[in-house]
């Protein structure tokens, strides 16, 4: 059994308010809702900021909670729903993010899956592997690398893992981008790792990267990591982004 927990700003600095941008006829954070209920979750929970989120919520009948204005994370946000739920550590959660109106369902059921056959692993996360070159040297595309048995070793902004042989001439000549892959921001966490991640400062490394599962590696929490089984939809952060994602849904219902 896991749960789902939706993080929702309001506030968004490219896009404020997008939580409740309408997409083909909903409220963004609607289909985002729809989509965790169609997984095997037995309890979806949107977590936000915000009255205006709150009562777009209880409109389309989701379950919600009004957190603290103050967190930096959507990890902090579900940490508090975690401990006034009072939900044992051994219990696993998935963050589904606000943006994500078109996460399949199998990636929701995979990754909660992860964590459950991992049972050394505090968190889960998913990934895919790059398909150009151009993605690889994205600073945008987060990438990670893991060991044999699927545990993550590293995630960067940066092009890793880098081959030397395929850039003669250095950064701007690399040729292959064979192996590297990259992150998905999914999760799922077992509550107790992430009430611990939630009461870690932030760490060197996450401070470099401006990634936050970072934090949890440098302090030795292990991450599981596994290929997604299907693509994910595009997540939502800008003007362009929302009406391409509109035209996906609207595409999707007829």
């Amino acid at each position: 059994m896991f749960r789902v927990v939706i993080p929702a700003r309001f506030g968004s600095t490219r896009l404020p308010g997008k939580a409740l941008i309408s997409l083909a006829g909903k409220p963004m954070i609607q289909w985002v809702h729809e989509r965790a209920r169609c997984s095997s979750a037995a309890e979806v929970i949107i977590a936000t900021d915000d009255p205006r989120i709150v009562a777009a919520a209880q409109e389309f009948g989701a379950a919600v909670e009004l957190t603290a204005s103050t967190h930096q994370s959507g990890t902090d946000r579900i940490a508090e729903v975690a401990r006034a739920r009072g939900w044992l550590e051994s219990d696993i959660v998935v963050n589904v993010q606000g943006d994500e109106p078109l996460m399949p369902p199998a990636l929701i059921d995979q990754v909660a899956q992860l964590l459950i056959t991992h049972p050394a692993a505090g968190l889960a996360t998913l990934a895919a592997p790059l398909t150009s070159v151009e993605h690889l040297l994205d600073t945008n595309v987060v990438k990670v690398v893991a060991d044999a048995r699927g545990r993550a070793l590293y995630f960067s902004r940066a092009p890793i893992p880098w081959n030397r042989d395929g850039a003669p001439a250095g950064l701007g000549t690399q040729t292959t981008f064979t192996g590297a892959r990259r992150h998905i921001g999914i999760y799922a966490y077992r509550v107790g790792a992430l009430l611990r991640l939630a009461s870690l400062p932030p760490t060197p490394l996450e401070q470099l990267e401006k990634l936050e599962q970072l934090r949890a590696l440098e302090n030795g929490i292990e991450i599981s990591v596994a290929d997604a089984v299907e693509p994910p939809g595009p997540d939502v952060n800008t003007a362009e982004d929302v009406e391409r994602v509109a035209a996906r849904l609207v595409a999707a219902r007829s």
